[in-house]
């Protein structure tokens, strides 16, 4: 249901009512937070290119977005980093961009002339008066209860799974589209980079990835190694990965493995990263942007959630992909729920998985994917022959 953004009663519109805009040659996307985020908003960019395959589009997000899409095939051309902005893009650890340096940032956006605009960012609340400020001659985004209405728009509403949330709002846009799987294309860089970092071996390889952005949504590490390991004892070639803040966390993963395992931590490029979860015959790890990744590649999930990420981020089918949810998703110290409020403690939220459960669905992905001859990825086929195939 599409609503104009005048003053008078909202106009319900039939299903696709909505064309694509004439004369659009230049598309910015506000969207503008995590890389997993980014990978459950593909969808709709791809459908956006497909509506407007002559027009450039711009993304307006982070350093780390530049640093995934640099040089890989996908439906964005550009990425312009927007500066850190309260409600919209924020560190805990870096003030907010000034006044001064905002409006310089928007200035610098409406002399380069956008055509549409759009907000795949949130409810809008914050991120809408900063798309308006862009000057586009068509806005498109989501809209929560008291956000600023744009000229094309969608009520944003809880409980609503991003991807198709985000298919809504581009649809708005005259862009239409049913895919729901999330893609990220492999390149021959991504597998070099990891090759030097994990070199190639005859066993199948299983990645875990112990992180997340949010602690809470950790899975106890020690239960991951001891899931690891029963996979270990079947034949695949484990190896632990995250960055330098996951250094423990990867630490206690290998002791919970009660052995010697292959571990990365901080040496993988984003590329070497992708490039990993691509080889991977399987990956088991929490919420996370790697997870995601791993699903955009190809390769089969194990992940643990909360039931608010359930609802909103989760793999959409289950054929390659299985996920284990904590309902109480509550702090493993004090028990405070991840909806209701921000603890402080940084500990686990979803301890009340059962190990037995988690252990239970990577076995049985695990013997789906060697009986489907998934367990052996040819890192020797070019990527753009091994993603057709």
């Amino acid at each position: 249901m599409l609503h104009p953004a005048s003053t008078g009663p909202a106009l319900d519109l039939p299903a696709r009512a909505a064309g694509p805009l004439p004369d659009v040659r230049r598309i910015a996307v506000l969207r503008a937070n995590g890389i997993g985020d980014y990978v459950v908003s593909e969808p709709a960019l791809s459908a956006l290119r497909d509506a407007y395959p002559d027009a450039e589009i711009t993304l307006l997000g982070a350093a780390h977005h530049a640093a995934l899409l640099r040089g890989r095939p996908g439906p964005v051309d550009r990425v312009v980093e927007l500066p850190l902005v309260s409600g919209v893009r924020v560190k805990s650890d870096v003030p907010d961009a000034t006044p001064e340096e905002l409006e310089a940032w928007c200035a610098e956006q409406r002399a380069y002339g956008y055509d549409l605009a759009v907000q795949l960012h949130g409810g809008g609340g914050n991120s809408n008066p900063l798309l308006l400020r862009l000057g586009a001659r068509t806005s498109v985004g989501a809209v929560a209860p008291g956000a600023p209405r744009l000229d094309r728009w969608v009520p944003y509403t809880a409980y609503q799974h991003d991807t198709v949330r985000w298919l809504e709002v581009v649809a708005a846009a005259g862009a239409w589209s049913t895919r729901l799987e999330p893609r990220v294309a492999v390149t021959d860089a991504d597998l070099a980079d990891s090759l030097a970092v994990v070199p190639a071996d005859d066993r199948p390889l299983v990645v875990v990835h112990p992180g997340a952005t949010d602690a809470r949504r950790c899975y106890p590490e020690d239960r991951l190694g001891r899931v690891a390991r029963t996979l270990a004892d079947d034949g695949a070639r484990v190896v632990v990965v995250g960055g330098p803040a996951d250094t423990d966390r990867v630490a206690q993963v290998a002791e919970g493995f009660g052995g010697d395992v292959e571990t990365v931590v901080g040496g993988l490029s984003l590329g070497g990263l992708v490039g990993t979860l691509a080889r991977a015959a399987l990956m088991i790890g929490n919420d996370s942007g790697p997870r995601h990744l791993a699903g955009a590649v190809g390769t089969p999930t194990v992940g643990v959630f909360t039931y608010a990420n359930l609802a909103d981020v989760a793999p959409l089918t289950r054929t390659w992909h299985r996920v284990l949810v904590s309902w109480h998703g509550g702090c493993q110290v004090c028990g405070m729920r991840v909806l209701d409020g921000w603890c402080g403690h940084g500990a686990s939220a979803t301890h009340d998985v059962p190990e037995a459960d988690v252990r239970a669905a990577a076995q049985e992905l695990w013997a789906q994917v060697v009986e489907a001859g998934r367990d052996r990825a040819d890192v020797e086929q070019p990527a753009a022959e091994r993603r057709a195939g």
